[in-house]
């Protein structure tokens, strides 16, 4: 897809960087995913909806990261797909919603 990762460094340490600031934020997730999956039948859609805000709390952190990085940028539309490529590699769980911001 990318000839060469010309942002890697940048992004792997703004990556290594939420992981430590935001490490409650992961987990938050990782717990409401469980409880939906070990969920019963009558409480499965409430606790979806919780992990689905939980996934949004972290996207927003991340966007706001890559967003404020790329306003440096001259022309930040390889950072942004790079970025965004590395969210969906190493965080799979914001993949989806990192495109739609």
């Amino acid at each position: 897809m990318f000839r060469r990762a010309r942002f890697a460094e940048v992004i792997d340490a703004q990556l290594a960087l939420f992981l430590r600031e935001h490490a409650d934020v992961l987990q938050d997730v990782e717990m409401r995913l469980r409880a939906y999956n070990d969920a019963g039948r009558d409480e499965a859609e409430q606790l979806y909806g919780d992990y689905v805000d939980a996934v949004e709390t972290g996207t927003e952190l991340l966007a706001d990261l890559r967003d404020n990085y790329a306003q440096t940028l001259d022309e930040p539309a390889r950072y942004l797909a790079e970025f965004n490529h590395a969210v969906a590699r190493q965080l799979p769980a914001f993949a989806l919603e990192i495109e739609n911001r």
